[in-house]
């Protein structure tokens, strides 16, 4: 009876230990963030053609003054190879300007497969299949469990389409679902991955620290907007005209 008692307590005392090391790893936490509105939005042209407008750098800034505001220690900036997610990134980069910038060809915009047959048909089905690839091959390599016991904290600037099919990933319903929900230009969703590899989506498409009237989203009709500047010596809203406005 000792032996059995005692051969029970080490079995136990094991298990702790090694609940206890499971508790000791930290978190992984993923802030996705959408590009910041751009022009002339046509990707019939050179990707470089598209670029932010002063509306776009106006978001970027926002939602760099909202990470900040965070207290985070950030580990890591990346973003997509395209324009408009590049100047997002060099925006926020202003602002942590410790981070070492990567870039990633797997989190460029792309459209995976939809429900909507509209859609589908203005795709092809090649670009579809390298969309899938890249999408799951982004996530295999973003989201997974932080390698010690230290909290991370990574920056991901990328796309709404994207942004979009990871979060199906995350809650583990049908991919095919990404289209059914709107996602707002630098908004914020956040993604915890757990030490055991569980996921948890804190937060979808935040753009709480954007104006209503400096959102631009997916989805529906969003008005095309301009910035618009107040000028205090006529105390009247005037178009702001930018001129080389990443110099």
């Amino acid at each position: 009876m000792p032996i059995i008692y005692c051969f029970i307590l080490l079995v136990s005392m094991n298990n702790t230990k090694v609940l206890a090391q499971q508790d000791s790893k930290g978190i992984r936490t993923i802030y996705l963030i959408r590009h910041g509105d751009y022009a002339p939005q046509d990707d019939s042209i050179p990707d470089s053609i598209n670029v932010l407008t002063p509306l776009g750098i106006a978001q970027a800034r926002l939602v760099s003054t909202r990470l900040k505001s965070m207290n985070i220690d950030f580990n890591s900036l990346i973003s997509s190879t395209m324009t408009r997610a590049k100047q997002t990134a060099d925006v926020i980069l202003k602002d942590f300007p410790e981070l070492i910038f990567e870039q990633s060809d797997l989190i460029r915009e792309c459209t995976p497969p939809t429900w909507r047959e509209d859609v589908m048909a203005e795709t092809k089905s090649s670009e579809v299949e390298e969309c899938v690839k890249n999408i799951e091959e982004a996530f295999q390599k973003i989201f997974i469990p932080s390698p010690d016991d230290k909290d991370r904290n990574d920056i991901i600037v990328c796309h709404g389409n994207v942004i979009r099919y990871f979060v199906t990933k995350v809650l583990k319903v049908d991919t095919m679902s990404w289209l059914q929900m709107s996602i707002s230009n630098c908004s914020l969703t956040i993604i915890r991955v757990l030490p055991n590899g569980n996921m948890k989506l804190d937060a979808f498409s935040d753009y709480g620290h954007i104006p209503e009237n400096m959102r631009t989203f997916t989805g529906g009709k969003s008005k095309e907007k301009e910035l618009l500047i107040d000028d205090e010596k006529n105390s009247i809203n005037k178009k702001q005209k930018y001129q080389n406005i990443f110099h």
